[in-house]
C-alpha cells in the first residue's frame, strides 16, 4: 500500500512554500524599512514586525521542522533539547505572526474611529512599545511548551526526537493550557479582528456617505482624495486580516471539532479525516505567512515601485562591474594621458 495523500502533499507544498516565503518577506522588510512607500512611521513598524514574524515562520515552523527535519531524522536538528527549541519556537513565531496583525488593525481602527486619541496612540514609539510588549508576553505564555514534550528514543545515551508528553496533556493544568493556547492564538484574534473591521468600516462608511452627501451640493466635481485614501485603506486592511481570517479557519474548525493543534501529536492512522483536517489547517496557516507582500504589491502602487526598485537592483550592479570590467585599458590610458595635458 502506497503513502498516504497526505505526506506525498506536504513533501512538495513546503519546499515550495519556503521557496517562495522566505525572498518575499525578506523583500518586504527591506522595502518597508527604506521608508520609500508613502507610510507613517506607525503603521511602517507593524508591517515590518508582521513581515520578520512571518519570516520567522518560514524559517522555523517550514525549513526547520518540516523540511530538515523530517528529511533527516537523525540530524543534529532531532537532539530533544534542539527539536523542543524548534517547537517552541513554532509556537512563538505563530502567535508573533497571529498578535502582530491584531495589533496592526487596531492601530487602523485607532486612526478611523478614534480621532482624539490618534495622534497619543499612532506613533511610532507607541508601536515599538506594542510589539516589545507582545514579543514578550507570547514567550512567557509559551514556556510551559518545554514541558509538553519528552524524549523519543535514546541510542547511545543520546536523546533523539520529541513526542507529546501524555502526562501533561491527560492533567487538568495541560488541557487547561491547550484550550488558552486556542483561545489565544485563535479565537481572540478572530474576535478582535472581526470586530475593530466592523467599527472601522462602519465608520469610513458613515464618514464617505456625509462627504458625497456635502460633493453633491457643491457644484465642484474634481476627485476626492480623501476619499481615494479611504478606499485603499479599506482594501489594505481586508486584504490583511480577511486573509488571516480565511487561511486560520480551517485550524479553529478543526481544532474545535477534533481537539488536535499543531501542539500535539497525532500517532494514529495518516489517512483519519481528523488528521487530514489538522494537517491542511497547518498548511493553510502557513500560507499566509508569504501572502502579505503580495497583498502589498497589489494594493500599494508605490510599494510595487519600490519593490522594482529592489529587484532591479542587483542586476544594476552587475552590468556596472560587468561594463567597467569591459573598459578597454588603452581607454584608461588615453583618460589618464589627456589629464595630464590639461
Amino acid at each position: 500500500m502506497g503513502r498516504p495523500a497526505i505526506l506525498l502533499l506536504k513533501e512538495i507544498y513546503f519546499p515550495i512554500l519556503a521557496a517562495v516565503g522566505v525572498p518575499a518577506n525578506l523583500v518586504t522588510i527591506v522595502i518597508l524599512s527604506r521608508g520609500n512607500c508613502g507610510l507613517s512611521k506607525c503603521i511602517s513598524v507593524y508591517m515590518v514586525a508582521m513581515a520578520t514574524a512571518d519570516l520567522l515562520v518560514m524559517i522555523f515552523n517550514v525549513i526547520l521542522y518540516y523540511i530538515l527535519s523530517y528529511h533527516f531524522p537523525l540530524s543534529f536538528l532531532s537532539h530533544t533539547r534542539v527539536c523542543k527549541l524548534i517547537l517552541f519556537m513554532n509556537v512563538v513565531t505563530f502567535d508573533w505572526s497571529v498578535w502582530f496583525t491584531v495589533s496592526f488593525t487596531f492601530d487602523r481602527f485607532i486612526v478611523i474611529c478614534c480621532q482624539k486619541f490618534k495622534a497619543k496612540y499612532c506613533t511610532d514609539i507607541t508601536a515599538i512599545a506594542v510589539i516589545t510588549m507582545f514579543s514578550v508576553l507570547v514567550l512567557l505564555k509559551d514556556i510551559p511548551v518545554f514541558f509538553a514534550y519528552e524524549t523519543e528514543k535514546i541510542i547511545n545515551n543520546v536523546e533523539w526526537g520529541c513526542r507529546s508528553n501524555v502526562h501533561f496533556f491527560s492533567a487538568p493544568l495541560g488541557v487547561a493550557y491547550l484550550w488558552f493556547h486556542s483561545t489565544w492564538r485563535v479565537w481572540l484574534p478572530f474576535t478582535l479582528v472581526a470586530l475593530f473591521n466592523y467599527f472601522t468600516v462602519r465608520r469610513i462608511l458613515l464618514a464617505s456617505r456625509a462627504r458625497k452627501r456635502l460633493k453633491s451640493l457643491s457644484s465642484e466635481n474634481h476627485s476626492d482624495p480623501e476619499m481615494e485614501n479611504r478606499r485603499k485603506s479599506i482594501i489594505l486592511l481586508f486584504a490583511i486580516s480577511g486573509s488571516f481570517i480565511l487561511l486560520w479557519l480551517t485550524t479553529a474548525v478543526s481544532f474545535l471539532t477534533t481537539g488536535l493543534s499543531n501542539t500535539t501529536y497525532y500517532r494514529g492512522d495518516r489517512t483519519n479525516q481528523a488528521y487530514i483536517a489538522t494537517e491542511t489547517g497547518d498548511m493553510l496557516k502557513l500560507l499566509s505567512s508569504c501572502l502579505n507582500t503580495f497583498i502589498y504589491a497589489a494594493s500599494q502602487r508605490m510599494f510595487r515601485e519600490e519593490l522594482k526598485t529592489v529587484l532591479k537592483s542587483p542586476w544594476t550592479l552587475i552590468l556596472g562591474l560587468l561594463k567597467h570590467e569591459r573598459k578597454p585599458k588603452w581607454s584608461v590610458d588615453c583618460d589618464i594621458s589627456s589629464s595630464s595635458l590639461d
